[in-house]
């Protein structure tokens, strides 16, 4: 895959959340190998044991689950797709990409698959990545915009009218119920 590179992998000045060994990775259901996945506050990277591999910029990653599917051949992963295309450079792929530019409105979009040896990891790296991507908001989010840590005012930012008189405990207990 000629994305592949050689680069050292992040250390503790890039805060380095999570280290996985023995984790394979996935691109588009293509296994690319097992290596260690990086979870640090700056980027997320894999490296491969030859130390071939790849890092993903939090801007880029629109999404990012855990995938309990045990019925995929995968079984139970760490799901990552990214707004950016990744994959091995042919003449097909070349003719693709102008095919592409001539749809402005599509975005592209690679999926990775992060599958470790120890399943117990999972929600550790699903915790650090959630951590991380916390660290760096998506600036074309308008709701983000709006939402600065404070309480949400529904009425200024959305027209309608709410209801704040507070409820008192028991005061629907004697409601009839029509079925």
């Amino acid at each position: 895959m000629s994305f592949l590179k050689s680069f050292p992998p992040p250390g503790p000045s890039e805060g380095l959340l999570r280290q996985q060994p023995d984790t394979e990775a996935v691109l588009n259901g293509k296994g690319l190998g097992t290596g260690t996945l990086y979870i640090a506050e700056s980027r997320l990277s894999w490296l491969d044991g030859s130390g071939l591999g790849f890092s993903l910029e939090y801007p880029t990653i629109s999404l990012h689950a855990l995938s309990r599917d045990r019925s995929d051949c995968l079984g139970e992963h760490l799901y990552v797709m990214v707004n950016a295309k990744f994959e091995e450079e042919s003449k097909e792929s070349v003719a693709d990409e102008e095919e592409e530019d001539s749809d402005d409105d599509v975005e592209p979009i690679t999926e990775f698959r992060f599958v470790p040896s120890d399943k117990s990891a999972l929600e550790a790296m699903f915790t650090a990545m959630c951590e991380c991507q916390a660290l760096h908001p998506d600036p074309e989010d308008e709701d983000s915009d709006d939402y600065d840590e404070e309480e949400y005012d529904v009425e200024a930012h959305d027209g309608m009218e709410v209801d704040t008189t507070p409820t008192v405990a028991g005061q629907f207990e004697d409601a009839d119920v029509d079925h």
